[in-house]
């Protein structure tokens, strides 16, 4: 009989203990202040395959250059730093790019069929509108 009320009070124990630990596991599993910020250097959306559709990221003051790190057809040509939104088409290519820096900003819309594009362009003191069809025929218009 002895035993019994023991193994009882211990049995009592053991479960005042885990509901104890368990009170305490939901409560840090609650977020922990308001943080209203995400910071990083770049931030990627990736679709079920794993391929990047989306990107935003500030790229360094320097020469253009594409994925691989090969120059554009710019060259050497300086470009300062800038911050820029892309989003991606199901076979890699940007078909949307914001872009801003301290000269200036642009929009860029590709169309679905190359070399259709669409350029919006506000740089320094100018502005401009470039406009390319399919067959690679364009029209820039300025003020």
């Amino acid at each position: 009989m002895n035993n019994q009320r023991v193994l009882t009070v211990l049995t009592l124990l053991n479960l005042g203990l885990l509901i104890f630990v368990l009170l305490q596991r939901i409560g840090s599993v609650k977020a922990s202040g308001a943080e209203t910020v995400l910071r990083g250097r770049a931030l990627e959306i990736v679709d079920s395959q794993g391929k990047v559709r989306a990107s935003i990221q500030v790229v360094p003051k320097g020469p253009a250059r594409r994925a691989d790190g090969s120059l554009t057809e710019h060259g050497e040509q300086i470009f300062p730093e800038a911050v820029v939104l892309r989003l991606i088409r199901p076979d890699g290519r940007p078909s949307v790019k914001i872009a801003t820096t301290e000269q200036g900003s642009g929009i860029d819309l590709s169309g679905g069929i190359d070399p259709t594009y669409l350029v919006l362009s506000a740089d320094g003191g100018n502005t401009s509108l470039t406009l390319t069809n399919k067959d690679g025929r364009g029209q820039l218009i300025k003020p």
